[in-house]
């Protein structure tokens, strides 16, 4: 099977946020969208319910259950307890909602930078306080901050919220990290809640490791956060999961209010489980192109914008750009929609550390990418 995104002149067809943001004149290359046609299982369902006019509330989620538990042992070897999978509206409302019957008011809660900008709001809006712990860089790559993470729950740092694989790194965190994080959450008698919605697009040389597998300690004291959304472009229709791999999780989680279970989409619901039970053979595909495009924009920059720093992520369509070689200041990204009418992320909104980055989604064509690059290499 292969997949081709959509051409331009049908892709501004569109309504969704990527399509409207900027006028015809930009190309948007900056929220998570997928420029892809939706895979078919996703579509005959979507359809089927319209043509039913099944536009109602959301009924039970234990067929999305089943098909998650089902695709999470086919792809990572993870066993996954139904029972212990909730369903929700989105995987930012999940976070709040975990988060709230977890913390006191005022407690702290570390997020590890540069990552995916709601979690600077999340944290506070369920009464927490954000305490930053950079990811470190070295020549292996990204890793965490152990020893800064260890300082942080030391102090009374009541939970980690992790993002794994990274977002904006495409970096998936490896076992001994992530083992290492759960033996200091268990010594600290802190929590750990791991947003993993790009775990799916994880690349095949690759391996992703869920966080609540590494430990018994990780299952005690970790919830996973996770979505069909970001795989399978589905953000508009309004579903996640909140899954636990033991008792005192999943009783946690079961004394969520009951309005966290009603906020699920009826149409999310139906696409996301035949996102789940159907669409590995798309997902596969998306892949595929996806990781010829990372490799692509490698070229092109190479070619084109030879100072600009870029690895190539190991999941996920979303590339972090390093463009201080360009000399355009803290916000490069306001730069290239001023002068390249291209539209990427603004790297500030990573934290701090993100001063002169830009986030840029390939999910797009090669020829739209090729065209971004050389807009981009012209305004320079």
């Amino acid at each position: 099977m292969d997949i081709e995104a959509e051409p331009l002149s049908l892709l501004r067809e569109r309504t969704s946020l990527k399509w409207r943001a900027f006028p015809d004149d930009v190309l948007p290359l900056f929220v998570a969208e997928l420029d892809y046609p939706l895979a078919e299982p996703i579509r005959d369902a979507l359809f089927e319910a319209v043509r039913r006019s099944d536009t109602g509330y959301a009924a039970s989620a234990a067929p999305l259950a089943d098909a998650f538990a089902a695709f999470a042992a086919r792809r990572w070897g993870w066993h996954v307890d139904p029972g212990q999978v909730v369903a929700t509206n989105e995987v930012g409302s999940a976070v709040v909602e975990v988060l709230r019957m977890i913390l006191a008011p005022g407690d702290e809660v570390v997020i590890t930078p540069p990552v995916y900008p709601p979690f600077f709001d999340l944290v506070p809006e369920a009464g927490g306080r954000v305490i930053d712990v950079p990811l470190l860089h070295g020549q292996t790559g990204w890793t965490l901050d152990l020893d800064g993470l260890e300082a942080a729950l030391r102090r009374g740092a009541r939970a980690v919220l992790l993002c794994n694989p990274q977002n904006p790194l495409g970096h998936p965190h490896g076992i001994e990290d992530l083992t290492a994080l759960a033996e200091l959450a268990e010594r600290y008698g802190a929590f750990v809640v791991s947003d993993e919605v790009n775990a799916p697009l994880t690349y095949g040389a690759e391996s992703f490791t869920p966080y609540l597998t590494v430990s018994p300690a990780a299952a005690r004291h970790g919830v996973c956060v996770t979505s069909a959304s970001t795989a399978w472009n589905l953000a508009g229709l309004t579903c996640a999961l909140i899954v636990t791999a033991s008792e005192r999780m999943r009783l946690l989680t079961s004394a969520l209010p009951p309005g966290i279970r009603e906020r699920t989409g009826h149409l999310g619901l139906l696409a996301s489980t035949a996102a789940f039970r159907d669409g590995g053979p798309w997902l596969d595909a998306a892949r595929t192109a996806l990781e010829e495009n990372r490799g692509l924009l490698a070229g092109l920059l190479d070619a084109h914008l030879g100072g600009v720093g870029y690895e190539q992520p190991r999941a996920g369509y979303l590339a972090w750009l390093d463009l201080r070689s360009l000399g355009w200041g803290d916000d490069p990204a306001a730069v290239a929609l001023e002068r390249a009418k291209v539209a990427l992320m603004p790297g500030l909104l990573f934290g701090a550390a993100g001063a002169g980055f830009a986030r840029l989604n390939f999910g797009c064509s090669p020829e739209v990418l090729s065209e971004a690059v050389s807009r981009i290499a012209a305004a320079t």
